[in-house]
């Protein structure tokens, strides 16, 4: 894309005020997200707490594997770690496959915490969708997949 060109440049008015509102409402998301992984507990931000989330979910990784799944600098991702350590919220054990290296877990602390934030995660979701029909469900679920697949 030239300089010159904006991305609204690229689509007919129409597509492009689509794109302005979707863009305008995944910034209300993030904000809200932003606001709630502070209210989760006070150390943590949303870069954090979707570290932890991602090693709950992964059963455990290495730095690097966190610095390459994120595409973040090692020292950033070091931080953070750091960060949640100081916390509770992950230990570090030593890699079996290479024992130069360590690979970091939610803690039963962080652990426990994320069981909390994801079945409150879940029955808010629940609350806010309660009046949404299947179909409307299942096309929103699929058009989040098929934008998330494309990034």
């Amino acid at each position: 894309m030239p300089p010159s060109t904006t991305a609204s440049d690229l689509l007919d008015g129409e597509r492009a005020e689509a794109v302005d509102a979707i863009q305008r409402e995944l910034t209300a998301f993030a904000r809200r997200a932003r606001s709630l992984a502070s209210q989760i507990h006070p150390g943590l931000t949303l870069v954090t707490f979707t570290i932890l989330d991602h090693l709950n979910e992964r059963g455990g990784c290495r730095g690097t594997d966190l610095a390459a799944h994120f595409m973040l600098d090692k020292s950033t991702v070091s931080r953070q770690v750091a960060s949640l350590e100081k916390l509770g919220l992950v230990e570090r054990t030593a890699d079996p496959e290479d024992l130069r290296g360590q690979i970091i877990r939610p803690s039963t602390q962080g652990a426990d915490l994320l069981r909390q934030v994801l079945d409150q995660r879940h029955r808010a979701y629940l609350q806010r969708l309660r009046d949404w029909d299947k179909d409307d469900l299942e096309r929103f679920a699929a058009y989040l997949a098929r934008y998330n697949a494309s990034a």
